[in-house]
């Protein structure tokens, strides 16, 4: 039997074919099925079931509008919905109660809507071995089937601090002795000669407006990364790569 879930502690999947893929996963933990009880028996619900009990993970089953209001997204969920536990998965309180003498270097997303985008960026921070990256429900977008697939499932194992809003968050941050850098294309600093404290959250922003004014505003250091041939700018999740390997990557004066 699967351990309870708390939204807090994991993310809700939804969608027969993702699934029927997670439930096949062995590695993940889910905690529990829920069907809509109009599904048509056989077929694809009939795997997804038998794939739940052969993990003894309850299911339950529900009227439509209850199942979208557990999916949150009743047009795509195709009456099937998954909690899944993320053992990383953490909030800002949780991480405001830590030790305050361990470092921790943070990836912010600030209005980076494109799923792939956040997919690919989730999927380069858990390959670096990054500390944590800070999500707000709003402005971001969703922890949805898109986001899983392009993070190539390394969603489920990520370190996501999640917030309601960013700017509120890393004002709590900052509070506590965060300091608050942002990566933008016309930023006076390179990224490479930052010499970056202990506790640092390094802000993203998105694919169209970049850093929000209120992040920006809260701002200790403007960081770019330095083009040549007259690139003007990176794609957001390029950029989160390279910041997330040079943050994790030792080096000799470190």
């Amino acid at each position: 039997m699967a351990n309870k879930w708390h939204p807090q502690n994991g993310l809700t999947l939804y969608g027969r074919k993702p699934a029927l893929e997670a439930l096949a996963n062995r590695a993940l933990e889910v905690a529990q099925l829920h069907l809509a009880d109009s599904n048509r028996p056989g077929g694809i619900i009939a795997q997804i079931i038998a794939q739940a009990e052969s993990r003894n993970i309850p299911i339950q089953y529900h009227e439509k509008q209850a199942l979208s209001r557990i999916s949150k997204n009743g047009r795509q969920d195709q009456g099937v919905a998954l909690d899944i536990n993320c053992p990383r998965f953490g909030s800002v309180d949780s991480l405001l109660s830590g030790d305050p003498s361990t470092p921790q270097r943070l990836l912010a997303f600030d209005g980076i809507t494109n799923p792939q985008n956040v997919g690919m960026i989730i999927r380069s921070a858990v390959a670096a071995g990054l500390d944590g990256l800070l999500y707000p429900k709003k402005g971001v977008a969703a922890l949805g089937p898109l986001v899983i697939k392009a993070s190539a499932g390394t969603v489920f194992r990520a370190p996501l601090i999640s917030c309601d809003a960013l700017a509120p968050a890393l004002q709590a941050l900052k509070a506590e002795g965060y300091a608050i850098a942002t990566l933008e294309a016309s930023a006076p600093q390179s990224l490479f000669s930052y010499q970056v404290p202990a506790r640092t959250v390094f802000v993203l922003g998105g694919e169209t407006s970049g850093v929000s004014d209120a992040v920006h505003q809260l701002a200790d250091q403007r960081l770019a990364i330095p083009m040549s041939n007259e690139v003007e700018s990176l794609n957001v999740a390029v950029t989160a790569a390279l910041v997330a390997f040079h943050l994790t990557t030792p080096r000799v004066n470190d």
